[in-house]
Parts: structure tokens; C-alpha cells; sequence
């Protein structure tokens, strides 16, 4: 029989020694700072709602938050290039493509980035199919050298672990990240269109943004958040998908549609 105080060692996997002596690297050469903003996911559930059983059909798996989120920080890169900039000492070095690193969890084992290249070319199909497909390939084990170079900006997602509120590290030299928290209905107050408010039970979750605080100030940190934000609630979603064809409507081999009234 075990005695009461036995120790017992569980030695530290190849990638979780990796991503200790990085973060912690990252962590003491980075200022840190946080911000965190709510975000109704009202738009994105509504479209996820009319759009999700026929991608999980036609995919093989769901189509969750993390690729709006994805795209909503692609847009707000557009107005503020800054999060995907690399501090250095003589200045802050922009970049004209961003390589979007995706945080792909292996089973509590430890942490891996595989990166989307030239991400903002991605409409939100694409996004994730790639999210998808890395996520697959990093807990096989099949994820190259190229495919965790080249980042320029991580998304994390523990979200669908519970999370409510996650302060991350930034993963240097990178100068910002942002984590995706948990989704869920909760009490907000709207205007009610009489000059005051009412409340109503709306899918809030958090995003917090962990920047280097050398590469830009709270000025800059909140407005690039509140425009990821502002996407998220009033983005035109349904455009980012090919119209799907309807009940009146056949789709020729070379993808245009005819009518079958005549």
C-alpha cells in the first residue's frame, strides 16, 4: 500500500519542456499588459444557427466561434497593423502578410502554434477549414516545421474548456494575442427606445488582449480590441458564405446557378 505523502513524478513531455522555456522567456521579456472587452455573439450564433448543419454535413465537424473570431481580428489588423508588428529595439517592424497562430491544446500534454499563412486572404470558410485541419495535424503529431513558423499573431481558445475570463502571455516576438472565453447567455441591459434600458439574456463571452506594452499603449490596445469587438456584433456574416443553392435552384458543374422556372 502507497503511503499518504508518496511523491510521484510525471516526467515532462519533449513539448512541454518547448513551450516552458519559451513562455517563460516570453514572459520575462515582454511588458505585459491586458485588456478585456464583452462581446454579444448574437450575429455570429444567428449564422452559425442557418449555416451549421450543412457545413458539419458537408465538413465533418462543427462550425464553431473561434473562425469569426479569427476574422474579426484579420479585419481589425486592416485599421490597426500594429498588433501584428515585432518589437525591436530600433523600432517596431510591420508586416504586409499576417501568419494568424492558432493555440492547439494535445491533450493536457502541452502546447503547440501551428500557423494560418497569409491569413488575410481568409474569408471565414477557409479560416475554418484551416483551424480544423492544423488542429488534426498538431494532435497527430504530423505538424512540419513550416507549419509553426511565420506567426505573427496567436489566438487562443479556452473557451470550450469553461473559461470565463483567461489573462494570456504574449507569445514573443510577436507583440500581441488574444483568448476567446467561454460563450454563454447572460443579463444585458439595451436601450429600450425610450430614453432608458431593459434587460435581456444574450450569448456574451470575453476576449482579453495581452500586448507588449513597448510595442504600443492602452489608447491603441483598446480600440484595436473594441474593433474586433465591433465586427464580431455587426459584421455581415452571411456574406463571408457561398450562397447555397435552394429548393428552386440546381448548381451547374462550373459552380453558377440556374433556375428550374423558366
Amino acid at each position: 500500500m502507497s503511503s499518504p505523502d508518496e511523491v510521484i513524478l510525471v516526467p515532462h513531455p519533449t513539448v512541454r519542456r518547448r513551450a516552458a522555456r519559451h513562455l517563460l522567456a516570453a514572459s520575462n521579456g515582454v511588458a505585459h499588459a491586458h485588456a478585456l472587452v464583452d462581446v454579444d455573439y448574437g450575429a455570429v450564433d444567428a449564422v452559425r444557427g442557418r449555416r451549421g448543419p450543412a457545413w458539419r454535413e458537408e465538413h465533418g465537424h462543427g462550425l464553431g466561434c473561434l473562425p469569426f473570431v479569427a476574422r474579426a481580428v484579420l479585419l481589425a489588423v486592416e485599421a490597426y497593423p500594429r498588433l501584428t508588428a515585432r518589437f525591436t529595439d530600433e523600432g517596431l517592424e510591420l508586416r504586409r502578410t499576417v501568419g494568424l497562430g492558432i493555440a492547439v491544446d494535445l491533450d493536457f500534454e502541452g502546447l503547440v502554434v501551428p500557423v494560418i499563412q497569409d491569413a488575410g486572404r481568409a474569408g471565414v470558410p477557409e479560416l475554418a477549414r484551416s483551424i480544423h485541419t492544423l488542429a488534426a495535424r498538431a494532435r497527430s503529431g504530423q505538424l512540419t516545421g513550416a507549419d509553426v513558423s511565420g506567426g505573427t499573431f496567436t489566438l487562443s481558445n479556452p473557451g470550450p474548456f469553461g473559461a470565463r475570463q483567461t489573462l494570456p502571455i504574449v507569445n514573443a516576438p510577436q507583440v500581441a494575442i488574444i483568448t476567446v472565453d467561454a460563450v454563454a447567455p447572460r443579463p444585458v441591459a439595451v436601450p429600450d427606445g425610450r430614453g432608458g434600458h431593459t434587460v435581456v439574456v444574450r450569448p456574451v463571452g470575453n476576449l482579453t488582449l495581452a500586448w507588449d506594452h513597448r510595442a504600443f499603449d492602452g489608447a491603441y490596445a483598446a480600440r484595436a480590441l473594441g474593433a474586433v469587438r465591433e465586427a464580431l456584433e455587426t459584421h455581415a456574416w452571411d456574406a463571408e458564405f457561398p450562397v447555397a443553392p435552394g429548393p428552386h435552384t440546381t448548381a451547374r458543374p462550373n459552380g453558377h446557378r440556374r433556375s428550374e422556372h423558366r
